[in-house]
């Protein structure tokens, strides 16, 4: 069998990629070692910035009905004093979705398995162990076996992009290595559904405890999530023991009956952060958690790995389809290994600010609160590195390589569906004829911004290049000549 794309893992990230691929007819095949979808909740958080992925795909009404806005964190001293608050607008922010937004992984890896049901150029083959990634010099050969019936295959892959997690098949074959960030804690995560109402502030909730860290966040109309920090010598099976528990959520579920409360998960896991030493090897890739751990201090992990896939499928698409050269691949690292390390320092900062200390700490984080508003807990994440793709100079600051907004045009539609996955030139200047024939030419989208709108405030002046990814790639004043023709298969 042969097929251009072979992606490994159907988790969130493998299936946005495979959406995203099948967008611009690039047919691909998910292999999948689990026959369904993972019942246990994981991941619980994704920004607008990873909401808007997600709106490119069609999915965002399909979203938001399985999803609840978060209104923001508040950091807890030890009584669950609040030591500070950062409010997340539970409206359309600048990207056009709510800024934090809570669900239930198993939900929405339902939704993207649906989705990929509608689109013809996209498999889905469950039950299927990798046991083998080898390249040569016609592509990659992908050793599998079925784990029902024990039969062998070998597929030929024009790429591989391995999304198959922290212990990645995927990684090991491309002889890969997780570099330590130094940020190791066990903790204990804690599910439980009811229909009780515990009254509680409907964000989250970082209790900044040297002795027990803490957190608390709402996910749904019934379900609740605690995570604790174990201490040295505790377990996490400990706590399936509802007498052992109780006393942990007690300050959020008050005089509540334990008959009210069903106790969905009990589990122990080890918050890391970790980046791979690299994410290619010729043409197999490494997306999310194989590429880079996060801990969930900041709720970006999950989100990591969706921007890995918008990142990379368009190049991609582009590099098969001919109209991007073959070295725009190099691109996927450069851009996104520096970002993901710098999300995952951020949220290592916070972690440190919930668990160093003692009362010494909790002066030290009543003053560094206000600082962290925007540069580490701002819905904004930080530009893209200069790559081929990012283009901008060295000693002058661009909007390149920051992500334009989802805002609201002259006829009621936003950007994203006006670009629609293709290029898009964003000007404030009055474009001439030829000016307007050379966009159209390539296949791209013209934007011209009026004084009062959203998009001019952000542009000011001149004139930028949009990718499909809603990066900027420059903002230099030539429109249209220089943009591939990239346009998706089917919208």
């Amino acid at each position: 069998m042969r097929v251009p794309v072979v992606i490994v893992g159907a988790g969130p990230t493998g299936l946005t990629a495979a959406a995203l691929l099948g967008r611009y007819g690039v047919e691909c095949l998910v292999l999948e070692r689990w026959d369904s979808v993972y019942p246990r909740p994981r991941a619980v958080h994704l920004d607008d910035e990873v909401h808007r992925i997600l709106g490119r795909l069609g999915l965002a009404g399909e979203f938001a009905a399985i999803s609840r806005p978060c209104h923001g964190l508040r950091l807890l001293d030890p009584d669950l004093r609040v030591l500070a608050e950062f409010r997340r607008s539970p409206g359309a922010g600048r990207h056009g979705y709510p800024e934090a937004n809570m669900f239930d992984q198993p939900d929405l890896e339902h939704l993207l398995r649906t989705h990929l049901e509608t689109i013809g150029a996209v498999t889905l083959r469950g039950d299927t162990e990798v046991t083998g990634i080898r390249q040569d010099g016609t592509g990659v050969r992908v050793e599998t076996t079925d784990r029902g019936t024990g039969e062998r295959e070998t597929i030929h892959a024009g790429y591989v992009l391995g999304c198959d997690g922290a212990n990645s098949r995927t990684r090991t074959a491309i002889g890969a290595t997780m570099a330590d960030l130094n940020f190791d804690q066990r903790w204990l995560v804690v599910d439980i559904a009811t229909t009780a109402d515990l009254g509680q502030w409907q964000g989250v909730h970082q209790v900044c405890d040297p002795a027990r860290a803490a957190t608390y966040m709402r996910i749904g109309e019934t379900r609740h999530r605690w995570e604790f920090r174990l201490l040295a010598g505790e377990a996490g099976e400990d706590f399936r023991d509802p007498d052992r528990l109780h006393p942990l959520i007690a300050p959020w579920i008050r005089h509540i009956p334990a008959d009210d409360l069903e106790i969905v998960r009990v589990a122990e896991y080890t918050f890391r952060a970790r980046v791979a030493d690299r994410w290619r090897d010729r043409r197999v890739f490494l997306l999310g958690d194989a590429a880079h751990l996060t801990p969930p201090f900041i709720g970006q992990g999950m989100g990591a790995g969706l921007r890995d896939a918008v990142n990379l499928a368009w190049k991609l698409a582009g590099v098969l389809d001919g109209t991007l050269p073959e070295s725009a691949l190099g691109t996927y690292e450069a851009e996104r290994k520096p970002h993901a390390r710098a999300m995952i320092r951020r949220a290592v900062l916070v972690g440190r600010a919930m668990t160093d200390g003692g009362r010494l700490g909790d002066l030290i984080r009543r003053a560094v609160a206000p600082r962290l508003t925007g540069r580490v807990l701002g819905s904004e994440t930080p530009a893209l590195s200069r790559s081929a793709l990012v283009v901008r100079p060295r000693l002058r600051r661009t909007l390149a390589g920051r992500l334009c907004p989802n805002a609201l045009l002259d006829d009621g539609r936003r950007f994203d569906d006006v670009a629609d996955g293709r290029f898009a030139v964003v000007t404030a200047d009055v474009p001439s004829d030829a000016e307007r024939a050379a966009v159209e030419e390539r296949g791209a989208v013209l934007v011209t911004t009026r004084s009062s709108g959203e998009l001019h405030r952000w542009l000011r002046t001149g004139t930028a290049v949009v990718r499909p990814d809603g990066t900027v790639l420059s903002t230099s004043g030539r429109l249209g000549r220089a943009l591939p023709r990239l346009t998706p298969d089917s919208r």
